[in-house]
């Protein structure tokens, strides 16, 4: 049945402040989401919804639904698709924009944060390309899995606000319902924002776009001597930790494309991603990635070449002197490497159970995380249950994580390494040596999960959404992933590989 909603309507639940609209006119185009004949709520996010400080009490079902479907708009939205442009897959194209997406405006959250509320899947836009400007229940509930298992990780992150069924149907392959799903970030700013305007040589654009995103994301930049130049750092600062945390949850983002990369330092667009299982660097999931461009072990090095479109498309603003500017952005583009791996030693070292390194020497430790993902590839063993087993041995527990490798004598010359270098941060402990390993173990399970977004599980998920209409599936894997470091009976499915099998050949796809 066609809702009653008039689509010209307005509610006022949202206390918007649109800055990007305000201040950024001619970086967009105007347009209003279509209307759809019977929205359905099928997710709303009702922590999110509080942390935004938004009134949705006064909204019955029919009225959620018709305003996340974009049947009605928030009082106050302006709804707009922004224009940027962006390398995908090495190659560049200089227009691409929000296709099927439009932000609809910016809210002041609780903790007063600046947050962008945007829709996806809301129909064509000038930018649409000949799509059709829609999305399907099972990609737009895929945003909502794994965007929630990285914020529960502690990952920057978009995240869902809320899903609606359109009540038709999109056509990719075959019929698929058709869902709007309603995003939170930071921003949407990318780097492909800033090369749009590079590559048409719109010099005071760039310029107004980069004090923009300077003004809302380090503010603290503008009374730098070289704010522009600071920009760049502070995204490969970013970045660098952002990538260094994917690696360390064996997350693959499957299309690192510039337009993909948020100046925010969120991880956005969420489309053939994937988590690995057996740990293996070149792990390639996406349909799309025929020549395993964005494989899991080829992401810093994305990140950085990213970075460097980024630092192309910013040369104008860093120096008058030509020579002087692309100087100073290859300083920065040369460091990138060094950053990401302080931040991933970082990490790793707590995922090992290792509070310090050696001053001025992380060689030794660096090796041993090496040598440890080593293991790990050459066993085929599990990412995820790898780490989180040996945090069973740091308790005096081996039992487990021998039981992962075929022959459970295999890491043992590790181990003693390993046990070597925790025993040399206890000396003069307190208390004893069992002790000691029980703190240890507990720190390393805070840091390596159980429970992550196991791509088969998230399969199943969407399919019975999808296909029988069925969210019960998805509901309990939803309540599972809040609760990534909780190891405990009901949660046991969801920390359980898939079949080699199944991995073998799974393949995820980009939605659109």
């Amino acid at each position: 049945m066609a809702t009653t909603c008039d689509p010209m309507a307005a509610v006022a639940p949202f206390r918007f402040d649109n800055s990007f609209a305000r201040d950024l006119q001619g970086f967009y185009v105007r347009q209003r989401p279509a209307v759809v004949p019977a929205p359905r709520l099928l997710f709303l996010n009702e922590s999110l919804a509080h942390e935004l400080g938004l009134d949705l009490a006064s909204l019955d079902g029919p009225a959620r639904a018709a305003l996340f479907a974009g049947n009605t708009l928030p009082d106050g939205a302006e709804p707009l698709a922004q224009a940027y442009a962006g390398h995908q897959f090495g190659g560049f194209a200089p227009r691409l924009g929000d296709g099927r997406a439009l932000l609809l405006g910016e809210v002041i959250d609780r903790q007063g944060r600046r947050r962008d509320i945007a829709f996806k899947g809301s129909g064509r836009t000038p930018f649409a390309r000949g799509g059709d400007g829609k999305a399907a229940v099972g990609p737009m509930l895929r945003e909502v899995l794994v965007g929630e298992a990285m914020h529960a990780l502690g990952i920057p992150t978009t995240r869902a606000l809320a899903v609606a069924a359109t009540g038709e149907p999109v056509y990719r392959e075959h019929a698929l319902p058709g869902a709007v799903l309603t995003r939170v970030a930071a921003s949407h700013i990318r780097v492909g924002t800033f090369e749009y305007h590079a590559f048409r040589g719109d010099i005071e654009r760039l310029r107004k776009l980069a004090e923009y995103t300077i003004a809302r994301h380090d503010p603290s930049l503008l009374a730098t001597p070289r704010p522009f130049l600071a920009l760049l750092q502070s995204a490969a600062e970013r970045h660098a930790a952002l990538v260094a945390q994917w690696m360390n949850v064996g997350f693959i983002h499957g299309v690192m494309n510039t337009d993909n990369m948020a100046m925010s330092g969120e991880t956005i667009d969420y489309g053939p991603c994937a988590f690995m299982e057996a740990y293996d660097p070149t792990a390639v999931f996406s349909s799309i990635d025929r020549r395993a461009r964005y494989a899991f072990g080829n992401q810093p090095d994305i990140a950085c070449w990213n970075l460097g479109c980024l630092a192309q498309s910013l040369l104008p603003l860093l120096s008058a002197d030509a020579e002087q500017a692309v100087a100073m952005a290859t300083e920065v583009i040369a460091a990138f490497p060094a950053r990401y791996r302080r931040h991933l030693l970082q990490g790793q070292r707590s995922k090992l159970g290792l509070g310090r390194g050696e001053p001025d020497d992380d060689s030794a430790d660096v090796a041993l995380a090496e040598d440890w993902l080593i293991l790990l590839q050459a066993g085929r063993v599990d990412f995820t249950l790898g780490w989180r087993r040996l945090a069973d041995a740091a308790a005096g527990d081996e039992a487990p994580l021998r039981a992962l490798f075929v022959d459970p004598r295999v890491p043992d010359a590790w181990l003693a390494r390993w046990r070597a270098r925790c025993a040399s941060e206890s000396v003069g402990a307190a208390h004893d040596p069992a002790i000691a390993g029980l703190e240890r173990a507990k720190a390393m399970r805070s840091v390596s999960p159980i429970v992550i977004a196991r791509n088969h599980r998230v399969e199943e998920a969407l399919a019975a959404a999808s296909d029988q209409g069925d969210l019960a599936p998805f509901q309990r894997l939803l309540i599972a992933l809040g609760r990534p470091y909780d190891e405990a009976p009901e949660l046991a499915p969801y920390a359980l590989p898939a079949p080699a099998e199944v991995t073998a050949r799974y393949r995820t796809f980009c939605g659109t």
